[in-house]
């Protein structure tokens, strides 16, 4: 076993969300911004004319794709470019007294960013990714006191996916006093031991917290009668420090190559979803309820681990894995100092790193859902023997602020060089495979206690990466690419069609797509049957009764041949809506672990089949198409039925079904409601085929955020209020105003019923 601060079989206990600050205000609305690079716009100049604008906001999603865009097929085709920020405060707003200080804290600007204060240049930020404060004490002045923030996205490209534009996370005014502790990136709550832990790994009798703040407070705490946080079991604890208030999760957890990974005793497989930053329709803005839902989706479509490819998300991110219960790999950089791109973190490396990394571990180390830290994913310069020495230097430094957890980074091979890199995978307590767990056997003899996981996998190998994992100890877990389909790295994961470069995504120019098409779930919500047979490989056991059938697009269907890419699986859809194709055959996508499985048209029975390991628990049944209800029977050995999964031919489309998320929402201006809009029959069946323009109107105490459907090829801005159904479905976001009341909501489209819904703001 190698040797690291902390042996990998050594308890690794769980740390806290600091969630409370009594001196922490929200800076986020009563911005002024202009879309350009304007002289001297820090300085006392008129704005008067400039769009007003709240906060996060990302200028980019307000845009269409277009062919010639500087960020190209990696950044979806976006423009980027400069922009400024202004907000004015009055100093009554920026008092301090004796012993405190004054901050501005951003929690994220993409990129490159110049913080000003009444005109002088008080802090720069090159990292798009990772939050920064400065101290603006000194600065301020009687009267009216001026914020402004310069963005330069103009040197592109300079991400490999979508990265947006602007200050698109949360701004806050903060104050410190030098003699209290206010202060939470100086707190660090653990766990330090657990007693009498129950055997089902629930609960304990006791356990010892240990609270050190800036090496002037170094106390421990015992909690009593503990409910432990595990995802299924997310139960958090209040304490109280100085003025701070802590949410902690008390847990522990073991990793090693006998016994895999044991969170509170007992043995998990880790079934991990890898997820970009951006929020889909919205773009990258951070909002927390878009936060809590990406976290949602990702738990409800069965997963228990993400990990942040490729860089730190939001701090309400952390905080909805916290209380929901999701385990994190928590990832900071995709490259290092070979570029993956001309302007990428390569340029600032050096003198950049070690603040990046420092501000990141304070502010996720007392995140419970946070299990390892990763420091790179696939980069360049694997064949060069420093590369040790580069890792060597990213783990010491997140050591330095919190070595209570491993440290881990993707590792890959575009040839038949891997062995070569062992010097650099002994720097890591737990491996990270990108595409190369057809070598874990071979390196388990090479290094017996080496600890691995496959931190990138294909979509459609899902039953092979499950197989592999369960069966091998040393492997604790597979992260799929992706959980959820993503703007930017533009037609990875698409199947192609006539017209289309039927090549990946790297190897030509494939606008209009515009994003990925990787996801288990896609860029509205709906979740891919992928994703229910992933959920059933991992979720289930041998002889549960669920059932999921979907229907594979025929080829020549739609557009001509279909063509599939390295991380697509085939289109494959909840309908049987095929007009046009009856009589010819359709292959029918069956997934149960009940013992057999029988499908029936129009009541009539197709055919019965056994479905066991050896048929990966699913059933491929051929039949010719005919309009009617199609119905798939899990049944036990002796054909008793016990669960079933129906698909119906749908008429006409008649109005538009709209689903929210949530239909009472908080009237702080940040608040924010998902609405699904389906398309139906007059009998309310989803018409699983409309391709049908749509126009949004929301009225009253909200706003809309954005409207848009799962189509990448769709050229129509995410921001705009029209939007084309896709597959029957589009999804609209309902920004909550500052003021109670009610916001109401209007589709209508051409022959179709209006509909309206009603979204409380209080």
């Amino acid at each position: 076993m190698k040797k690291t601060l902390f042996a990998s079989l050594a308890l690794l206990f769980s740390v806290s969300s600091v969630m409370a600050q009594s001196s922490k205000k929200s800076m986020d609305f009563g911005w002024k911004f202009c879309e350009q690079d304007v002289a001297n716009a820090q300085a006392d100049i008129d704005d008067s004319k400039w769009q007003k604008v709240n906060l996060p906001h990302d200028w980019d999603i307000y845009h269409a794709p277009y062919a010639d865009a500087p960020t190209v097929n990696g950044g979806g085709y976006y423009p980027a470019g400069t922009g400024w920020y202004r907000k004015q405060l009055k100093d009554t707003e920026l008092k301090v007294s004796a012993g405190e200080s004054l901050w501005l804290h951003f929690e994220g600007i993409y990129h490159n960013a110049e913080v000003y204060m009444n005109g002088e240049k008080v802090m720069t930020q090159a990292y798009g990714y990772t939050p920064f404060k400065v101290d603006i004490t000194k600065y301020v002045k009687k009267g009216m006191n001026t914020i402004a923030v310069r963005v330069d996205n103009s040197k592109q490209p300079n991400c490999r996916w979508y990265s947006g534009s602007g200050i698109y996370r949360h701004v806050w005014l903060e104050k410190f006093n030098e003699n209290k502790m206010d202060n939470p990136d100086k707190l660090f709550v653990r766990t330090e031991k657990v007693y009498g832990m129950s055997a089902d790994g629930t609960h304990a009798d006791s356990a010892t917290v240990r609270v050190t703040y800036d090496g002037k407070l170094d106390e421990v705490r015992t909690l009593k009668n503990v409910a432990l946080w595990s995802p299924k079991q997310p139960k958090l604890y209040d304490i109280k420090v100085g003025e701070l208030t802590v949410k902690h999760g008390v847990r522990t957890f073991t990793y090693d190559a006998e016994n895999g990974f044991v969170l509170n005793g007992q043995p998990m497989i880790l079934n991990g979803a890898c997820v970009h930053h951006d929020n889909g329709i919205i773009g990258s803005m951070s909002f927390d309820a878009a936060e809590v839902r990406k976290v949602s989706l990702m738990k409800k479509a069965g997963f228990n681990l993400i990990r942040t490819s490729h860089n730190p998300q939001s701090r309400a991110f952390y905080d909805a894995c916290d209380s929901l219960g999701m385990l994190v790999v928590d990832e900071i950089f995709d490259g290092w100092r070979t570029q993956k791109n001309p302007h990428d973190y390569h340029l600032v490396i050096d003198s950049c790193y070690q603040k990046d990394i420092t501000s990141w571990v304070l502010r996720d180390r007392n995140h419970p859902s946070i299990i390892s830290y990763s420091i790179g994913n696939e980069v360049i310069e694997r064949k060069d023997i420093r590369v040790v020495h580069t890792a060597k230097l990213f783990k010491n430094a997140i050591l330095a602020q919190d070595n209570t957890r491993p440290v881990t980074e993707a590792l890959c091979a575009w040839d038949s060089d891997w062995e070569i890199y062992d010097p650099h995978a002994d720097v890591l307590d737990i491996v990270g495979y990108n595409y190369m767990m057809h070598k874990a056997e071979s390196d388990h003899e090479r290094d017996p206690k080496r600890v691995m996981w496959q931190t990138e996998s294909y979509p459609r190998d899902a039953f092979n990466n499950w197989k592999h994992t369960v069966e091998r100890p040393y492997i604790i877990g597979d992260m799929v690419w992706t959980g959820l389909d993503y703007l930017g790295e533009s037609s990875i994961g698409i199947f192609h069609y006539e017209g289309e470069p039927r090549v990946e995504s790297w190897m030509a120019k494939h606008f209009p797509i515009h994003g990925a098409y990787c996801g288990d779930v896609d860029l509205i919500g709906w979740r891919k049957p992928v994703s229910y047979y992933r959920d059933m490989l991992w979720n289930q056991k041998e002889g549960d009764a669920s059932i999921y059938m979907a229907v594979k697009e025929p080829d020549f269907y739609y557009k001509g041949h279909v063509s599939e890419t390295m991380w697509s699986v085939w289109p494959t859809w909840e309908s049987w809506n095929w007009k046009g194709w009856e009589g010819k055959d359709i292959e029918v996508d069956i997934y149960t672990k009940a013992p057999q499985v029988s499908l029936y048209l129009n009541d009539k029975l197709i055919e019965t089949r056994k479905v066991n390991m050896e048929s990966k628990y699913k059933a491929t049944i051929k039949l010719p198409y005919q309009p009617g209800t199609l119905k798939a029977v899990a049944q036990d050995a002796n054909g008793k039925s016990l669960a079933e999964s129906v698909l119906a031919t749908s008429g006409k489309p008649y109005t538009v079904r709209m689903v929210p998320d949530k239909t009472v929402i908080a009237a702080d201006g940040q608040d924010l409601s998902y609405i699904t809009l389906e398309v139906v029959d007059e009998a309310g069946n989803r018409v699983a085929d409309a391709s049908l323009p749509l126009d949004v109107k929301v009225s009253g105490q909200g706003t809309l955020l954005a409207a848009g459907s799962a189509d990448l090829r769709d050229l129509e801005p995410t921001t705009s209020p029209r939007v084309t159904t896709y597959k029957g479905m589009a999804l609209i976001v309902v920004r909550s105003a500052g003021k109670k009341g009610k916001a109401t909501v209007t589709v209508t489209g051409s022959q179709l019923k209006p509909a309206t819904e009603t979204v409380v703001v209080k």
